[in-house]
């Protein structure tokens, strides 16, 4: 899945940049940020388990594209920051929302069909905000891009860590 591997390799890029200018920026913050990217892609539940299935379940309505919304995101951040030690709090609440936010901004690059996104700021608002169209979520070209962009930083962190220490 092309898309998924892309917002993985965007969130590494924008946290390990981050980490040249926060010394407390380390490796395991870097895998919260990519954590937090893999949030809004929650809504592809249903590959797993239908929505009926879960209104079944539930006895509910439920759709799990509700999931792929500013509101569910920071939700399941406010769940993952719940989960890590108090003092920990406040820096995995901003990286998780990183990860996040930058998942939201790509998808908002998507070419859609009617030229709009969906409504990805719900629920402040039911805007559907339009889009430019850069690319499908089937392309493998942002992936293979924003891979070799991954590799160019890992290459760089190392460069500067290894003249750091000499």
């Amino acid at each position: 899945m092309p898309d998924l591997l892309a917002h993985v390799f965007l969130a590494y890029s924008l946290a390990t940049i981050a980490s040249w200018r926060y010394e407390w920026l380390t490796s395991p913050y870097v895998t919260v940020v990519m954590a937090g990217a893999f949030i809004p892609d929650l809504a592809k539940g249903h590959l797993v388990l239908p929505d009926a299935r879960v209104e079944q379940l539930l006895g509910l309505p439920f759709d799990w594209f509700g999931l792929h919304t500013l509101g569910a995101v920071i939700c399941s951040v406010l769940v993952g920051v719940l989960v890590v030690h108090a003092r920990e709090r406040i820096r995995v609440f901003l990286l998780l929302s990183l990860g996040a936010a930058s998942h939201l901004v790509a998808d908002g690059l998507l070419t859609k069909p009617s030229g709009v996104s969906h409504p990805m700021l719900w629920p402040f608002t039911r805007l559907h905000p339009p889009t430019p169209g850069l690319y499908l979520s089937t392309d493998v070209e942002p992936a293979v891009l924003l891979g070799a962009v991954a590799l160019l930083v890992a290459v760089v962190t190392r460069y500067r860590q290894s003249t750091a220490e000499s």
